[in-house]
């Protein structure tokens, strides 16, 4: 047993079981299997195998009602919680778990016109629009439009979990890509998708930071004269009501995420993990914060050294995930962004075959990461999360020339 053990370490080590004919092969099978597990799920959900004693939903209901709302002309009411739910179970059947609307009138003015669908045709809809968007930018990213890379980004679990929970993180991931992309060939553009985030401004929280410190001022300005445009926008649409309403509610919501209603096996960030494993709220939000500080000061650094694209890029897409208190399974297909521009930049220099062993365990990982993490109360999505980090921090020390990470300082622009 210990010489099979050793055998299986030192493939895994040298990546040679990791050959791109295996790739291509193991990726196809996960993602048969993942779409039969998926089909069956459908089905029970629907009722369609045993008869349900209530209508199950998915987050996407409260897109769609606060959608219904704002065609109704009472947009407010998205941010009633009675009202809101009322709108719901009149879409799929009384009796289900109230769904929060917690977003900025923004997010609703595209569901205002999603809404005019039915209500299942505007769920496939929306989630195959915005995969296929994802697709794109992550292709892009890797610069492979194989078969084999296309089935790869399809089969990466965060994907059905995000269809499986009716959730956005494709557009997210999508906008947060397409900025990441274009920032140094088409900086106007990189800003009109940046700021597009502020219907979901935490996950632009450190871009500020690297566009301002790395001097790209007309990306910067870009994003912030679209985020203004969109708010003002939705402020003609709805009215200045709605975001007082709105404002209320985003204060409020805290208490959601702090509680357990949101269950923390299914957080990513620093705070969910502390929360699972059974501290405080208060050391959790100072656990968080320290996370906050390091990934600022870590993108804050590699964009103003003026790294190489994939690494600045690969460090901005996994420090946001640790650097919010609320990031969850879904939105790890930001982490999916920061994978791409991992491999991306490989092509620079050699990628260390440990390297492709551990975005292959991340990968993995999410297969039931939430089931994992609540079962033996282990953060496998944050320590998944960590790695990504991890590899993006020892991606940008290497093309420093610096031996260890924690060396990293602030210097001159290298550009």
């Amino acid at each position: 047993m210990a010489a099979v053990l050793t055998q299986m370490a030192a493939q895994l080590e040298s990546g040679e079981w990791l050959s791109h004919k295996r790739l291509r092969l193991y990726v196809i099978i996960l993602l048969v299997c993942e779409l039969t597990v998926f089909s069956f799920i459908v089905a029970g959900t629907h009722g369609w195998i045993v008869p349900l004693d209530k209508p199950n939903t998915t987050d996407f209901v409260s897109f769609y009602a606060a959608g219904r709302l704002a065609d109704a002309g009472t947009p407010a009411l998205a941010y009633d919680h009675a009202a809101h739910l009322a709108v719901e179970e009149a879409i799929v059947g009384q009796g289900i778990q109230y769904q929060f609307f917690n977003y900025p009138p923004v997010y609703q003015a595209l569901f205002a016109l999603v809404a005019h669908l039915p209500y299942l045709t505007a769920f496939i809809a929306f989630q195959t629009a915005t995969l296929v968007l994802f697709l794109l930018v992550a292709r892009r990213i890797l610069d492979d439009f194989s078969s084999t890379a296309l089935i790869a980004l399809l089969a990466f679990p965060a994907v059905w979990w995000n269809f499986g929970l009716g959730q956005n993180a494709f557009l997210t991931a999508a906008l947060f890509g397409a900025g990441t992309l274009l920032v140094d060939r088409r900086p106007v553009l990189a800003g009109l998708c940046f700021g597009a985030l502020c219907y979901k401004p935490h996950f632009a929280l450190l871009v500020p930071l690297a566009l301002g410190i790395g001097g790209h001022w007309r990306a910067f300005l870009a994003a912030a004269v679209s985020a203004a445009t969109l708010v003002l926008l939705s402020l003609l649409l709805f009215g200045l009501g709605t975001w007082e309403a709105f404002i209320a509610t985003a204060g409020a919501s805290h208490s959601m995420y702090e509680s357990g209603r949101i269950l923390f096996g299914g957080f990513v960030s620093p705070f969910g993990a502390m929360r699972l494993m059974g501290a405080s709220i208060a050391a959790s939000y100072a656990v968080q914060g320290v996370f906050t500080v390091v990934g600022a000061t870590v993108v804050g650094i590699v964009w103003r050294r003026g790294l190489s694209l994939p690494v600045r890029n690969a460090v901005l897409a996994s420090a946001t995930l640790l650097a919010v208190p609320l990031s969850l399974l879904y939105d790890m297909m930001i982490g999916a962004v920061a994978g791409c521009w991992l491999l991306r930049g490989a092509g620079r220099q050699a990628m260390p075959a440990w390297e492709k062993t551990a975005l292959a365990l991340i990968y993995a990982a999410m297969l039931d990461s939430r089931g994992l993490a609540e079962e033996l109360s282990l953060p496998v999505n944050t320590i998944c999360a960590l790695v990504l980090f991890g590899l993006a921090v020892r991606r940008a020390a290497r093309e420093l020339g610096v031996t260890s990470p924690l060396r990293l300082r602030v210097a001159a622009p290298t550009r």
